[in-house]
């Protein structure tokens, strides 16, 4: 019995590939938009004798039946034949595209859209050639819609010449006829077209980036001769050809598709999407990266976490860039972990541990040469143990954008071709640079034992130096690690969840950015609320809401640092609005500048095929009421917290009243950003209440002086927001004046302080909330249309505030349960995406994500401070 190759080894089929057209192959498979059109007898059929019974491979038929299912993947048989017997003999899905008589049929209905003197040209020329043809044996006439060919195979050599030399000398030479020249074949058309032309049509009807066309005939060469860029053009057989590549049977063209299939739906879905959570972050307050549990890293930007990503294969797989360590045997690790109190990884095998840490940045070698070569930043990786590991180093700046070259030299590698230099310090490794699809990829088998039972690597950034660093590597380890154990020392950690309130302490220390004082939503861009889906969201930047709730989470627990350091950067932003405050934007770049456009990077495509992937963020550009409240509650504890408020302080808390007076009125997008008409939201609305709220509680306490004007302004707003925000229908708050859709965010009209605890309404809208946002272990944002396709899961951050409402309504137990089921959702290693999918019991969304630490801390400290009561 014949295997398949779909069937079978698809690795071994790539083996038996001329290692250049694997390489073309592994290109045009990760186009964003790509056609693959062949040629049918001899291509994706063999060449027999009665072309009646020239049926395609089943290899073939799997391929292409596969390859048309797959998203952004367009395919097409161009061929010779009549359109109905290329539809007869090939039974194809609808999915494949049929173009019959060399590109003349797109459709079985083309005939009857030939011009009336086309017709009768048609007609001609059956009748001029079955008289040409008289009494010639094995000679035989095909008719098609728009063409007679005029088939020679099976007559002798002699009548064949003689028969052709006729059809040149007359039919041929009519001046509407166009003459296509095949194997054994001459067919003469009324309609001027060739394979070229069509597949030019087809090209521009798909929008492809890229095509692969494979064929065997004459008649294929003008399809080669129209491809051009990153197309891909492959002849079966011998003879001349402005193909690129040859091979030398369909059965050929058949491992070729398979593994064409094989290597685009890794690409599209992602080879084995590791689950979101189960990601770990390493950070040192200028960049971030992510490791999976097998200790690949997997995402990290360079220079900042807003930059483009270095290694991408989150979202676009192997392609856009990885550095992967893993045992030569295999195998799955036995656990990974973070070192206590730091953001050090370890990963584990029986006989291979890998250390991870973003290194602090290094000054210029001193004169006594106790200081290594400068770098922005350095990603450290120690390898130590007694077996032999297997090394993949693939550098893919630009998210993949850019092709770099890789240089062994030294004690190590430089990445050439790229703005920024960067090296690979890793003495003893010997290096061997492939070609991998057109980007250079250097891997290694390291013998640890022989090493001395330990390899330290380090991807230095900002840097060409291969030098050795002078310090001990075991010392830089204890100087990285030293600062966090110190900051989570002076921590006020609650008894409730110590561990991973710990965590989530360090994760949020992890996303402010040092150098401006501004502090991520997340890590990521592009993690989708849906699997498959379109959910999906840059969340590399500083919003002024989540930044502030971050800080203020921080402040809980006893750290002001970062607080202090994001009002100052706040500060910056407020100045930058010459005097206009209320023009903030909701977002920043960490700098403090606005961001560009949003924009798609079609050539990844997204975590398990999630697309499109993105980066920047439209929401930049909407109008969010709803952030002040959160940096005048961060003013207040801060100042509480302190004992004192600093000019600029003062400055920032001015603004924020003066940008509340200025605008609480007006309708907004809100705090989910949904691409929709602005709306009166009760949350905006509530938080322009808390605005003027924490400022006068900061006047009153720390000295600003009466500010009867606030007063006025706060029970303005308040009596608007409790009058409309009710819904009677619904009874309760919802998401906008006169609105019936229940949102959580709604539940701040008790936890903002508006209404106290007791009050019937925020009990009412605590229960509602409950009733149609709550699904097991999880509090969706909404149920309501937002305008995009597709459902999202639960927000961790909604399940926090429904745990604070619980126990602001005497509901103890119901938190407490709700709380350890939160928890239970984590990865691994304690980090929390954006949301949870409690039916498929994963992570969905951008992670780690800052929203979802500080929900986690809140409740913590809530529900310890209810312990000590």
């Amino acid at each position: 019995m014949k295997t398949s190759v779909l069937d079978g080894d698809v690795r071994a089929a790539a083996d038996r590939i001329d290692p250049e057209l694997r390489a073309a192959i592994g290109r045009i498979a990760r186009m964003p938009i790509l056609l693959v059109a062949c040629d049918y007898d001899g291509t994706l059929a063999p060449i027999v004798e009665d072309p009646a019974k020239a049926v395609p491979l089943p290899e073939s038929v799997a391929a292409v039946r596969a390859l048309a299912a797959l998203p952004q993947t367009t395919v097409a048989v161009v061929s010779s034949r009549a359109l109905r017997d290329l539809a007869a003999l090939s039974r194809l899905p609808s999915e494949v595209h049929l173009v019959g008589s060399h590109g003349s049929e797109f459709d079985i209905g083309f005939v009857e859209r030939l011009a009336p003197e086309q017709l009768q040209v048609h007609s001609q020329l059956k009748r001029e050639l079955r008289q040409l043809i008289k009494d010639r044996p094995g000679i035989r006439l095909e008719v098609k819609p728009a063409s007679v060919a005029v088939h020679t195979r099976g007559a002798d050599p002699q009548v064949a010449a003689e028969v052709v030399d006729a059809v040149r000398a007359g039919p041929a030479s009519w001046p509407d006829v166009t003459v296509t020249q095949g194997k054994e074949v001459v067919e003469l058309s009324v309609v001027a077209t060739d394979k070229g032309t069509a597949l030019d049509q087809i090209r521009t009807q798909t929008s492809a980036s890229a095509v692969l066309f494979i064929g065997d005939s004459i008649t294929d060469e003008s399809a080669f001769a129209n491809l051009h860029g990153p197309d891909v053009g492959v002849k079966i057989g011998d003879g001349e050809t402005r193909a690129d590549f040859r091979v030398a049977e369909p059965i050929d063209a058949a491992r070729l598709l398979g593994v064409l299939l094989e290597t685009r739906r890794n690409w599209l879905y992602g080879e084995h999407a590791v689950p979101i959570e189960r990601h770990s972050m390493l950070a040192n307050g200028r960049t971030i990266a992510l490791l999976t549990p097998d200790a690949r890293v997997t995402w990290l930007c360079h220079p900042r976490p807003d930059s483009s990503a270095i290694f991408a294969d989150l979202l676009g797989g192997a392609p856009a860039g990885h550095f992967t360590v893993a045992p030569a045997r295999g195998g799955l690790p036995l656990g990974q972990r973070y070192r206590p109190g730091t953001m050090t990884v370890e990963t584990r095998w029986s006989g291979l541990t890998v250390t991870d840490w973003l290194d602090l940045p290094t000054a210029e070698p001193a004169v006594d040469d106790t200081v290594v070569p400068g770098a922005d930043s350095t990603l450290v990786r120690v390898l130590t143990g007694t077996g032999q590991a297997q090394l993949e180093f693939a550098p893919r700046p630009e998210f993949g954008q850019v092709a770099v070259q890789l240089q062994p030299l030294g004690d190590g590698l430089l990445v050439l071709g790229s703005n920024e230099p960067v090296a690979l310090y890793s003495p003893g490794v010997e290096w061997k640079v492939v070609d991998d699809g057109g980007r250079e990829t250097a891997r290694a088998l390291v013998d640890l034992a022989a090493l001395g039972g330990m390899l330290t690597m380090e991807l230095r950034f900002g840097s060409h130096s291969l030098e050795h660093h002078t310090v001990p590597v075991q010392q830089r380890q204890s100087a990285a690690e030293q600062p966090w154990r110190d900051w989570v020392r002076d921590l006020k950690l609650p008894s409730t969840g110590r561990e991973l309130v710990t965590r989530s302490a360090l994760t949020l220390r992890g996303l402010c950015h040092e150098a401006t004082g501004s502090i991520l939503a997340a890590a990521t861009t592009s993690l989708p609320e849906e699997l498959g889906g379109v959910r999906n969201w840059d969340y590399r930047y500083c919003w002024l809401r989540d930044a502030a709730m971050s800080a203020r989470a921080l402040v809980d627990l006893g750290s002001l640092t970062e607080a202090e350091a994001f009002l100052r950067w706040v500060d910056g932003c407020v100045e930058r609005t010459g005097g206009h405050p209320e023009r903030l934007h909701p977002l920043y770049t960490v700098e403090g500048f606005e961001l560009g456009a949003e924009a798609v990077i079609d050539t990844l495509p997204g975590y398990a095929g999630s697309r499109p992937v993105r980066v920047g963020n439209l929401a930049n550009h909407q109008l969010q009421l709803d952030v002040f409240g959160p940096i005048a509650d961060l003013l207040a504890v801060v100042a509480d917290a302190r004992g004192s408020v600093r000019d600029d302080e003062w400055r920032v808390l001015e603004a924020m009243v003066q940008a509340v007076e200025r605008r609480w009125h007006e309708p907004d997008h809100g705090l989910w950003e949904a691409r929709l008409a602005p709306r009166h939201h009760v949350f905006s609305k509530v938080m322009c209440w808390m605005t003027v709220d924490r400022a006068l509680h900061m006047v009153r306490r720390h000295g600003g002086g009466e500010r009867p004007e606030w007063v006025e302004l706060r029970d303005r707003i308040g009596h608007n927001v409790l009058e409309y925000g009710w819904h009677e229908k619904a009874g309760a708050y919802t998401v906008a004046y006169g609105d019936e859709e229940m949102d959580a965010s709604s539940l701040w009209i008790g936890l903002s302080g508006l209404l106290p605890d007791d009050d019937p309404r925020f009990l009412a809208t605590v229960l509602k909330v409950e009733a149609d946002l709550r699904s097991g272990p999880v509090v969706y944002r909404y149920r309501w249309d937002d305008g995009l396709p597709g459902r999202e899961g639960g927000f961790h951050i909604c399940t926090a505030w429904l745990i604070e409402a619980y126990l602001r309504t005497g509901r103890r137990s119901d938190a407490e349960e709700l709380f350890e089921q939160m928890i239970d959702t984590a990865g691994p290693t304690g980090l929390l995406p954006e949301q949870y999918d409690p039916m498929a019991e994963r992570g969905l969304g951008n992670h780690p994500q800052a929203y979802s630490h500080l929900g986690l801390i809140r409740c913590a400290l809530l529900l310890d401070d209810m312990l000590k009561l």
